[in-house]
């Protein structure tokens, strides 16, 4: 294992198939990747307090920030952090304990809390912030802190959801090579 996975109460995390994870990025604990992603510089993924799971061919951007919520006596299964597959999620953006359906772009600095859950086929606007417990409905922009649903996905913005994830299992292909 690279120096950069690391145990948390000897759980370490696991890869998938040709997974990218750069040098530059700290990964611990419950962590499970699938096949084909990608991580890039600057990220912390902490799955100390709860489990992260990141579907096939799922990017996390630099410095992106992904964690969990710990189990309690008012909700005693915390908040996992689950990310589906074909999932964009762009710079500095931050994953806090909620569920990411699969097709999914999330946007330079958005932030999504607790117990959030985000539909499939879903773009984040940059900057958005999603509030504990929102659900996100599927073929919808959300923009705005907090956030609001802008519009529906035209038939380009939902190939796109797609087409960015394969831009980034190729760009890291570039990267193993």
């Amino acid at each position: 294992m690279s120096s950069n996975l690391t145990s948390f109460k000897g759980v370490f995390p696991t890869l998938g198939l040709r997974n990218y994870i750069d040098i530059n990025t700290v990964i611990c604990g419950d962590v499970e990747f699938g096949d084909d992603c990608s991580v890039w510089p600057f990220v912390a993924i902490r799955g100390d307090v709860n489990y992260i799971r990141i579907g096939h061919r799922s990017n996390i951007q630099d410095g992106s920030v992904l964690h969990v919520t710990r189990k309690s006596e008012k909700n005693p299964i915390g908040n996992p952090l689950i990310i589906g597959d074909d999932v964009t999620i762009g710079h500095k953006v931050m994953l806090h304990g909620c569920t990411i359906g699969s097709r999914i772009l999330v946007g330079m600095g958005a932030i999504i809390m607790d117990g959030a859950v985000v539909s499939d086929d879903v773009f984040i606007g940059a900057g958005t912030l999603v509030p504990p417990n929102k659900v996100l409905e599927s073929g919808y922009l959300y923009v705005g802190n907090p956030m609001k649903k802008a519009r529906p996905l035209n038939d380009d913005e939902r190939a796109f959801l797609t087409q960015s994830a394969i831009n980034y299992v190729t760009l890291k292909d570039d990267y193993l090579a």
